[in-house]
């Protein structure tokens, strides 16, 4: 880290600030390029005058289609939109909540996985000792870092980052830029 650190600069990590259109556009992106997943956000929020349960709702299925969404993905928004629509994902007692507990209550929302979870923890609600192990970039980073580039497991990245607790999120996101300086936001 101490050799990351410096390279970057003042840059840090921000959060986009709505829960709901994080998720959203993590959704969206699930399985696209970077580039691509942008320009089926930007398609698709041009159809709802703001991005919000209620207007997702609203929408009909072949406008989401039409601007890049899978059949699968508008199944996974139209859900995602169910959830706070309705009040089933309690978002106000986040801040309270432990981070395990908030990944139990997402992956209860289809098309939301653990990785998916543990991406809001980090670039929502700012969590600091999370990390993603199931993301490859972090893999990949700490491979690159630690080990001269040699296939690291799971288990090699957590030992790793035992000596990243409590700010877990933070070398993480180091390790993501290490990769690749520019900051990925979701």
């Amino acid at each position: 880290m101490k050799r990351l650190i410096p390279q970057f600069g003042q840059a840090c990590l921000q959060s986009r600030g709505d829960a709901f259109a994080t998720l959203a556009r993590s959704v969206v992106g699930q399985q696209i390029s970077v580039k691509a997943a942008q320009t089926v956000w930007d398609r698709f929020a041009k159809l709802a005058p703001r991005m919000a349960p209620a207007q997702v709702l609203k929408l009909k299925i072949d406008d989401m289609r039409a601007a890049g969404l899978s059949a699968r993905k508008v199944e996974y928004l139209v859900d995602l939109s169910i959830h706070f629509d309705s009040g089933l994902v309690r978002v106000d007692d986040w801040t309270a909540m432990d981070d395990e507990a908030i990944i139990d209550e997402l992956v209860a929302i289809r098309g939301i996985g653990r990785w998916t979870a543990e991406m809001f923890l980090i670039f929502h609600l700012m969590r600091p000792n999370v990390l993603p192990l199931d993301d490859v970039g972090l893999i990949n980073g700490i491979s690159k870092s630690y080990f001269s580039g040699e296939a690291v497991s799971r288990s090699d990245a957590r030992e790793v980052a035992l000596a990243w607790a409590p700010y877990r999120t933070v070398a993480t996101w180091y390790i993501w830029r290490s990769l690749d300086p520019v900051p990925v936001e979701y």
